[in-house]
């Protein structure tokens, strides 16, 4: 809905429990606008829309139309002269504190010394880490752009060129302040605390959530939780800021996810109960200590390939990256559990990693590379004797990131990877080959997208924006 106040045209979404709104407002007296997309354009595009030419706009509001603010006010420009205006888009709570806003800016000098203020911001924030490459386009993109594009586009706005949702992803987010640290490790600290309150006291977590509306969905993916041991651990390396530990967060509170029933979208509110990040990252830990008749940690409803959504779905299947990953996160995370002097958790992990490598280099090695995973019926993904998905990079990669892979296999994985998976002549490195097209093989919603498109095949890339 639409309503015009103090030279504001102010804007609400009646449909969101979130009581924030949006106004436009300018330096120049509004006369008249519209929220109809149909009245302004009448049927001509954007070189030309019919509203140009009317001397006032209809002040209709945009109620189940694809809407639009449209503002129309005077300008006098004598001859040989020229007029400075300001155009003001905000977010308010209320009327008094958007109008405060409006106000500020309706004075241009006051919008020029806060555009110089934050483009000042910006050039200190990412000109602290400089590389220097015999390439000058590289030098461009990492020197700035980058740090640049993860701050705006994926902490702030949480939205990428095909994924723009606005939500916090909980792995997501929490993997994209990895790069920040260089700049700001306090960006990765605020992000273990938001992520810590979208837990449940028994350990699964928010696989994402919308922060405006407290709204969110639970699920059965995997690796979600075990990213906030992993984040904490590096932070820690990082910063040698072992206090964090202490920090006290709560939990969420919501019914638990039926056997057959793999996600639920809900309000889900924050409890009273409060415990350290330390005891946060153990319940996520012990959540994840779920291993199948193979000894390999269970899928569930996907893993870090989120697509892989039908793998794991009747509580059978079991992923071989996540064993890697498990490994990789107990390996940092048991020197934590020594310096919180509980040696009973670092006793049971370090016996746990030592398992884990003896079947990873056993039940999921395929002979000149790492299996993918186990079916809830007993199929295997990223074998050889496989048609579709016949190797999977990130079990190779991961093999030797997470140093589980004995030294013979890791060698052979890797020359497996770069010899099925590099494509120089297009200049990717595929997820995985061939793409899931034809077989009667049901591993998830990654078989909907093209072969070689996104996960299927080709890179996932919502990271990369614009």
């Amino acid at each position: 809905s639409l309503q015009y106040k103090s030279n504001m045209v102010i804007a609400k979404n009646i449909s969101s429990e979130n009581n924030m709104q949006m106004f436009i407002s300018s330096s120049e007296k509004i006369n008249s606008y519209t929220g109809s997309k149909r009245f302004f354009f009448n049927g001509k595009g954007l070189n030309n829309p019919d509203g140009i030419d009317k001397i006032s706009l209809n002040y209709e509001n945009s109620y189940s139309q694809d809407g639009i603010i449209a503002l129309q006010f005077d300008v006098i420009i004598e001859a040989f002269s020229k007029k400075e205006i300001s155009l003001i888009i905000g977010t308010g709570n209320t009327v008094d504190e958007m109008q405060e806003i409006s106000y500020k800016y309706s004075n241009v000098s006051n919008c020029k010394s806060e555009y110089m203020k934050n483009k000042r911001y910006w050039q200190d924030l990412v000109q602290i880490l400089q590389v220097k490459t015999p390439m000058q386009s590289t030098n461009i993109i990492l020197n700035g752009w980058l740090i640049y594009q993860s701050l705006c586009s994926r902490i702030y706005a949480r939205t990428g060129f095909y994924q723009s949702g606005g939500a916090y992803g909980f792995r997501d987010q929490l993997q994209d302040t990895l790069a920040l640290k260089y700049i700001d490790p306090s960006f990765a600290k605020n992000q273990i605390i938001k992520h810590a309150k979208s837990q449940f006291i028994e350990g699964d977590v928010e696989h994402w959530w919308h922060e405006e509306t407290s709204r969110g969905i639970r699920t059965k993916i995997s690796d979600d939780l075990l990213w906030l041991a992993f984040l904490v651990s590096d932070y820690i390396s990082f910063t040698n800021d072992y206090q964090i530990l202490d920090e006290q967060i709560s939990y969420k509170i919501g019914k638990v996810l039926d056997e057959n029933e793999r996600e639920r979208y809900d309000l889900y509110e924050d409890s009273e109960v409060y415990e350290s990040i330390y005891m946060h990252c153990i319940r996520a830990i012990e959540k994840s200590l779920n291993f199948g008749e193979n000894g390999l940690p269970k899928i569930g409803t996907g893993d870090w390939n989120d697509g892989m959504s039908n793998v794991g779905s009747k509580g059978k299947g079991e992923s071989v990256w996540l064993g890697f990953f498990l490994y990789d996160v107990l390996k940092f995370f048991i020197p934590l559990c020594e310096y919180k002097q509980d040696f009973e958790s670092a006793e049971k992990y370090k016996k746990i990693m030592i398992n884990l490598k003896k079947t990873l280099n056993s039940v999921a090695w395929d002979g000149r590379w790492f299996k993918r995973a186990f079916t809830d019926d007993g199929e295997i993904l990223g074998s050889l004797q496989n048609e579709e998905c016949r190797i999977d990079s990130i079990s190779q990669s991961w093999s030797v990131i997470s140093g589980a892979g004995d030294n013979d296999k890791k060698y052979i994985a890797m020359e497996s990877l770069e010899n099925h998976l590099i494509d120089k002549e297009i200049g990717i490195i595929k997820l995985l080959d061939p793409p899931f097209d034809k077989t009667k093989v049901e591993p998830g919603y990654i078989k909907s997208y093209l072969p070689g498109t996104r996960e299927n095949g080709g890179q996932y890339t919502h990271e990369c924006c614009c």
